[in-house]
């Protein structure tokens, strides 16, 4: 098991291992590992794509290496990344979020692992996934299908017949038009008024929510995408001032005081990610190994930020959550 400690040497090492030290060492394989927000946020996942490696007797720092790139939100500093790895020549790309898609424009020969919330064929990474083709397969936990039960878990802390509005990021227009889709079909269902309000911009945030809180809405969906979540703190901010009961689709929100959140663990996709490297670097092909959906979904609330809100948490909810942070 790898320690946190360990985990944070791991990762200052990998970051800065320069090529000249790399090259006097006995050649091991190389694993690029990007990601478009920050190792802070990203501790437990890349803990488990290691971990993974290690049960598969790669153990980073002694006979394979990790060369880590973290985004820090900042998308345009993507190509950079992306084209300093192509030219080191590692032998495996691990491309989480938006970086999947750019990893896939970049290179048809270097093998590449993604981890997306995404529909992988609906976003163009994959045309099958039982058969990806060329040089690209991964792993997706998949959070546009499990909106509808988001809604429903959000009904249950908003007393009807209460307003429920949806706060949609309209960047990625093949998601947006997903969800805002499922959340019709779901409100009609389940009897409940859906107010989809869309942003693009940071700045249109306070308007936003100025919006949501005059039209009467007392909860909030907080749609899924890359945009969102390098956003988490300051949405996450907004809805408890607001005194919103507000439902995310990761777990990332909840750690930073959002009060509830559903969705496919993302840790266990890094996980899965990390065996399918291990593969290719023992001579699979990305063609072999078929795109993984989702196996593990969860449930986490934050018990003091509803207390702060004076909301109270039906007992069914508290019995089949994941994990109650207090």
């Amino acid at each position: 098991m790898i320690r946190r400690r360990d985990f944070i040497t791991l990762l200052g090492g990998a970051a800065a291992w320069p090529v000249a030290a790399r090259a006097q060492r006995p050649a091991v394989p190389v694993v690029g590992f990007l990601d478009t927000t920050n190792a802070a946020a990203r501790t437990s996942r890349v803990a488990a794509f290691s971990q993974a490696l290690s049960d598969a007797g790669l153990v980073p720092g002694r006979n394979i290496a990790i060369e880590f790139r973290f985004a820090d939100n900042q998308l345009d500093r993507m190509p950079g990344m992306l084209a300093d790895l192509l030219r080191r020549k590692v032998d495996v790309i691990i491309a989480a979020g938006a970086f999947a898609t750019a990893a896939k424009a970049a290179t048809a020969t270097t093998p590449i692992v993604f981890v997306t919330g995404a529909d992988p064929i609906a976003s163009g990474l994959v045309n099958s996934l039982n058969r990806p083709e060329g040089n690209i397969t991964g792993v997706s936990f998949n959070i546009a299908p499990l909106d509808p039960k988001r809604l429903e878990l959000l009904g249950d802390l908003v007393p009807e017949p209460a307003k429920i509005a949806a706060l949609i990021d309209s960047v990625s227009m093949t998601q947006r038009n997903e969800t805002v889709q499922h959340l019709e079909t779901a409100g009609g269902v389940l009897g409940r008024r859906i107010q989809i309000i869309e942003v693009s911009r940071e700045i249109d945030f306070d308007a936003a929510f100025a919006n949501v809180v005059q039209s009467g809405a007392r909860g909030l969906f907080v749609g899924a995408g890359p945009f969102f979540l390098s956003k988490r703190r300051l949405l996450t901010t907004l809805a408890n001032r607001h005194g919103l009961a507000a439902c995310y689709a990761e777990r990332d929100y909840v750690e930073v005081g959002g009060l509830m959140s559903y969705g496919a663990s993302d840790v266990e996709a890094c996980r899965r990610a990390g065996i399918y490297v291990a593969r290719i670097l023992k001579g699979a092909k990305p063609t072999d190994l078929p795109v993984e959906l989702p196996t593990k979904y969860e449930l986490v609330l934050n018990l003091a930020t509803a207390k702060a809100l004076k909301i109270e948490i039906p007992a069914k909810l508290l019995a089949i959550a994941d994990e109650a942070i207090e």
